[in-house]
């Protein structure tokens, strides 16, 4: 039976085999980003690994734009596919995959026609302009192909073809592994080699998704044949994926943020952070695997009114991310002078970053309460909900606590910023959890 993993497999069962691929994804994807810094780092040149940090949120904002399609569409896909409406879920398919490429296209000519004020905005100066500029021509050219590759990565897994979406996901990550070290280290292209071999892997993505839509795939399309959607059905995927693109938006304002607080205190913070960052992401990106490659299985049990199920998932979900948070935490606190060392020996990134990835590392626990309850939000359709979470982590709460706590602490005000901004939005989606969905699923169950 095509649905069983959704409706009769043990909840522990289903849960690992729809997230595990994603895992696995998540960090091929990360062990790409790292050895993306790696090789930008053994350049030794400080004021190139600050410009590539200060360019990192452009490639975020890519993600973000992908989401919109791919987390929205999947959300109301799954939830379709639970109420047993297989063609119009197909339908939605068609149209996530075109608005999603379509959308990097008007990203590209917006980005270039408003080249110069962006690159004064993410914090370029005469030392990293050079650097930052080339970063962001050769991602922002790309934008269709990076932005498109969201999409299916995300549908495929409502078919629950979870191994198919690490696959293509996996392939873009190798492909950039190869480049890297070519267009970086041997050609010379330093920032844009970077940049290159980042379109390129995610242009192979692409080739691999299309190709197995094409032949493995029933109940999913790109084939615009015979293809219509109503406008409610539009309001509906936006309604969610605008709420989840603004999760990874927030990151790049985050990341910017915390870049625009650090540059009065030099571009070597700057770069200690950019490889933080990189070391932080080993954490997150398990965490946000393991919360949304179990998407599916929420949405599609709330979609058929399985409460029951709904609520076991739920709290084996809680409880596991919660866990594992934890000890992620600890592991990469202590392991933080050879992981950064990894990248630079150079004593002031290393004097620099161990305190930083530590401080960084204390809001784990509650960045994976607010990536579950985002995840049931947005499976939910409950979009208000997943808007205001998204808004806050790396956004409206940190920019009002880093503005806080860097005029009370200074420079380690700045630091302690994004843990205090995890803790405040956990709380808050504790509340939105309890007002909104608690008694509909718990009272059913």
């Amino acid at each position: 039976m095509a649905n069983e993993i959704f409706e009769k497999v043990p909840v522990h069962k289903a849960y690992f085999k729809l997230a595990l691929p994603v895992v696995f994804s998540m960090v091929i994807s990360l062990v790409y980003n790292m050895v993306d810094t790696w090789f930008i780092a053994r350049t030794g040149n400080t004021d190139l690994v600050a410009g590539v940090s200060l360019g990192a949120p452009v490639f975020t904002l890519m993600i973000a734009l992908g989401d919109i399609f791919g987390l929205g569409g999947s959300s109301v896909i799954s939830r379709l596919f639970g109420q047993k409406l297989d063609a119009d879920g197909k339908r939605l398919s068609v149209f996530c995959f075109y608005a999603a490429f379509l959308c990097g296209i008007l990203v590209t000519i917006l980005m270039l026609l408003f080249r110069q004020p962006i690159l004064h905005l993410l914090g370029a100066d005469q030392n990293t302009y050079a650097y930052v500029s080339e970063y962001f021509t050769f991602i922002v050219l790309g934008a269709p192909f990076i932005i498109v590759s969201f999409t299916p990565s995300n549908l495929l897994r409502t078919e629950g073809f979870s191994t198919a979406s690490m696959t293509g996901t996996i392939l873009g990550s190798v492909i950039n592994i190869i480049l890297d070290p070519i267009f970086i280290s041997v050609l010379g292209l330093g920032a844009a080699g970077a940049a290159i071999a980042t379109v390129l892997g995610n242009i192979g993505a692409d080739l691999f998704f299309v190709w197995f839509l094409l032949r493995k795939s029933r109940k999913l399309s790109i084939s615009p044949v015979g293809f219509h959607i109503s406008a409610a059905e539009v309001r509906q995927i936006m309604a969610i994926g605008f709420p989840a693109s603004i999760t990874n938006f927030m990151q790049s304002f985050g990341i910017a943020l915390m870049n625009r607080f650090l540059l009065p205190y030099g571009n070597e913070r700057v770069a200690a952070m950019g490889i933080v960052m990189k070391v932080n992401m080993i954490a997150v990106l398990i965490l946000v695997g393991f919360a949304f490659g179990g998407q599916p299985l929420i949405g599609y049990n709330y979609g058929a009114g399985n409460h029951k199920r709904l609520k076991a998932i739920l709290l084996f979900a809680y409880r596991f991310e919660c866990g594992m948070a934890l000890i992620l935490a600890v592991i990469l606190s202590l392991a933080a002078r050879p992981m950064i060392g990894l990248f630079m020996k150079d004593p002031l990134i290393m004097e620099n970053g161990i305190p930083m990835l530590r401080l960084q590392l204390v809001g784990m626990p509650f960045i994976a309460v607010v990536l579950i309850t985002t995840c049931l939000f947005q499976s939910a359709g409950k979009a208000w909900n997943a808007f205001l979470l998204s808004v806050s982590r790396q956004g409206v709460l940190f920019a009002l606590v880093i503005i806080l706590a860097s005029w009370l602490a200074g420079y380690y005000g700045v630091l302690i910023s994004q843990a205090a901004a995890d803790l405040l939005t956990a709380l808050l989606a504790f509340w939105l959890f309890r007002r909104s969905l608690y008694h509909e699923i718990w009272d059913n169950a």
